[in-house]
């Protein structure tokens, strides 16, 4: 892949800064890396769980995406784009908008038109719970260990909630649930797309990812899956992180 240009793409519950070490990583490599943050989501998490911002109350999917969009569209070239759980549906959506070269979900969360299973929305209903209105969302120590550092003890996992933890728009969270922008066309040839999985993510089943990557049809187009054992949804953070984006690495070049 001729590209040289990398972006990358934070989930939901984290912000940028949860990319500090990939973009090091791809930058040793030769590329050139951006981590925009959500609306609502720069600064230090530290600092945003002390100052939660009102903005979001108000971010939503389609906020989102433009915001995405408009970056990539000051860019000298379309890049390779690489996400993260909800930044991972952020990639198949701009995939679909033609607006990226080649995509990797990792962990990924699903389109609209492909139905998470009730492990997922058990999980995720603190944030997704609909009696809470648009106030924004923070996890507790107790949720983020189940649902993302469920492979660090419980004193790791508090350790890393202070520095990683963000808080998260609820609105951003329920969006893809309704909104007909969430809807990819999963018939038509597209650029290539890899699909990765943790074995031990709580969040996305690895099952889920497959079922996810096994959505698209168009038999001309890349789409690759691959599973990491042992890993959990906080893939991108945890330790063999480097294993996770020596592969992606590889598959770039392969393609």
């Amino acid at each position: 892949m001729k590209t040289k240009t990398i972006v990358l793409i934070h989930g939901l519950f984290v912000n940028n800064t949860s990319w500090k070490e990939w973009k090091t990583y791809f930058e040793a490599q030769g590329y050139t890396v951006h981590t925009p943050s959500n609306p609502g989501h720069a600064g230090d998490p530290v600092q945003l769980k002390a100052n939660i911002p009102s903005e979001l109350r108000n971010v939503g999917f389609d906020d989102t995406v433009e915001n995405l969009v408009k970056f990539i569209d000051t860019l000298p070239e379309k890049p390779i784009v690489i996400g993260h759980s909800f930044g991972g549906l952020m990639v198949q959506k701009l995939i679909d908008m033609d607006k990226a070269v080649a995509g990797v979900s990792i962990d990924g969360a699903p389109p609209k038109n492909v139905m998470a299973p009730f492990s997922t929305v058990k999980i995720v209903w603190p944030v997704v719970n609909f009696f809470k209105g648009n106030s924004p969302y923070l996890g507790t120590k107790d949720w983020y260990h189940r649902a993302f550092f469920n492979n660090y003890s419980r004193e790791e996992s508090d350790r890393l909630y202070e520095t990683v933890a963000a808080p998260e728009s609820r609105k951003l969270a329920r969006d893809p649930l309704f909104k007909s922008s969430a809807k990819l066309d999963l018939k038509k040839p597209h650029q290539p797309l890899l699909f990765i999985a943790g074995s031990n993510d709580k969040i996305f089943p690895a099952k889920f990812s497959r079922k996810i990557a096994g959505s698209y049809h168009d038999k001309n187009s890349i789409v690759d899956f691959k599973e990491f054992e042992g890993r959990s949804h906080f893939i991108c953070g945890e330790k063999g992180w480097e294993e996770v984006a020596e592969y992606i690495l590889g598959w770039l070049k392969r393609n």
